[in-house]
């Protein structure tokens, strides 16, 4: 999903607030969940949730609105226009947290507990691994071509470099791993089918809507200057590009976004994780790391992450376990779907050994109480660069950590 899409509008809206409430407070408790849809005389931003936080608490309206806006929800003919009032309604319905949920959470290391009850869920495997410009994401194929996708459609919105392109748009990207042919010959590794949605204006390429010299346009315009940017070459080989679907239902026009499909936060865990490969647990945005759902993912992820960059196996998948109010996890269990090393019960105490499971130390290990987490909001939580800033922490390897799985 871009940035535009209308659920990942809300997780955008929902983590810029985590920012702003940590930048305020590192300890500040957050669960805030976004709603937006648009009609024809107006849009309607609803936010609600709990945030607890010491300091005076951050203007929510004002920080939904930029927001919004930044993304490019700056016109209503397109689906939104969050910079006017007359267009555009903030609801907000945001109490403070629980005293019952926050005298089990708070607390040092050792007796902070879990924020929420529930098995969390990281994966991690070496289909990257022979492509250069992948190199170190140890992360499901299709599902990195598909971010890398989404990620160059949102750069071309904020450059402004395609004008009749708007914010809203999707992709899905399908890889034939290995098989054969009908001469029974190999089949290298190959990209062999690519969906993309993007909205675009109707008048795009200054073209009649609708009409298949404009379908014709748009559909070559993301072949040259979507798919053939973001795609390796090597993945494309044997790619015909008529095989590209573009707008599936014929044309994807404005008014898009909001007003197209309302949406909220937290409902794209899929896209958020590894497209399909391995999932479970909560959603992510809106939450502060004190919730499992969010911290215990990212060390899950990282974990494996770990595991696969030491060689102990070719994919592996972690799942762990919490009750709310515990600080140690209930139950974490490896599955390397038979291509580890040593056996998956050995690498389970391996990974208990290596890792620091209790929510505080995830927190200090990753460094998590930091305003990390708008840039998550869209373009995947897993497979991505950590940054000089600090973003994606648990993306990071550390060598003493990988020495310690292989002893």
């Amino acid at each position: 999903m871009t940035s535009g899409h209308p659920d990942k509008v809300c997780d955008s809206i929902s983590d810029a607030i985590v920012d702003a409430c940590l930048g305020i407070d590192p300890n500040s408790r957050v669960a805030v969940e976004t709603l937006v849809k648009g009609t024809k005389s107006k849009a309607i931003i609803v936010l609600a949730g709990e945030v607890s936080l010491n300091g005076a608490p951050p203007n929510y309206e004002t920080i939904a609105r930029e927001t919004a806006a930044s993304i490019g929800y700056t016109d209503h003919s397109i689906g939104m226009d969050a910079t006017s009032d007359l267009r555009c309604e903030v609801h907000t319905y945001i109490t403070t947290q629980s005293e019952y949920i926050s005298q089990g959470v708070d607390g040092d290391i050792d007796s902070q507990g879990a924020g929420d009850q529930g098995m969390m869920f990281g994966y991690a495997c070496n289909e990257t691994e022979d492509t250069p410009e992948l190199t170190g994401c140890y992360f499901p194929i299709a599902a990195a071509l598909s971010q890398r996708l989404t990620r160059r459609l949102d750069t071309i919105q904020k450059s402004g470099e395609i004008p009749w392109m708007r914010p809203d748009g999707k992709s899905q990207v399908s890889v034939l791993l290995d098989g054969m042919d009908d001469s029974e010959d190999f089949i290298p590794p190959h990209v062999s089918n690519i969906v993309i949605a993007v909205q675009h204006a109707r008048d795009a390429g200054g073209l009649a809507f609708d009409g298949d010299a404009q379908r014709e346009f748009i559909h070559r315009t993301v072949w040259e200057e979507v798919v053939k940017h973001a795609i390796p070459k090597r993945w494309l080989v044997d790619f015909d590009h008529k095989d590209l679907i573009v707008n599936g239902t014929g044309s994807f026009p404005d008014p898009g976004g909001p007003y197209s499909d309302a949406g909220l936060t937290g409902r794209k865990i899929i896209v958020d994780t590894y497209g399909g490969r391995a999932h479970g647990g909560g959603a992510f945005s809106g939450k502060d790391p004190s919730k499992v759902d969010r911290s215990a993912a990212y060390h899950a992820r990282w974990a494996a992450k770990h595991v696969v960059a030491a060689g102990l196996a070719d994919q592996c998948e972690i799942q762990v376990s919490y009750a709310i109010g515990r600080a140690q996890p209930i139950g974490l269990r490896a599955n390397t779907s038979g291509t580890g090393t040593i056996s998956d019960p050995e690498l389970s105490t391996k990974i208990l050994n290596v890792f620091d499971w209790r929510p505080a130390a995830m927190i200090r290990d990753l460094d998590l109480k930091r305003p990390i987490y708008l840039a998550t909001a869209s373009g995947g939580h897993f497979g991505r660069s950590p940054t000089k800033e600090g973003h994606f922490p648990w993306e990071r390897i550390h060598e003493d950590r990988i020495a310690a799985l292989q002893s």
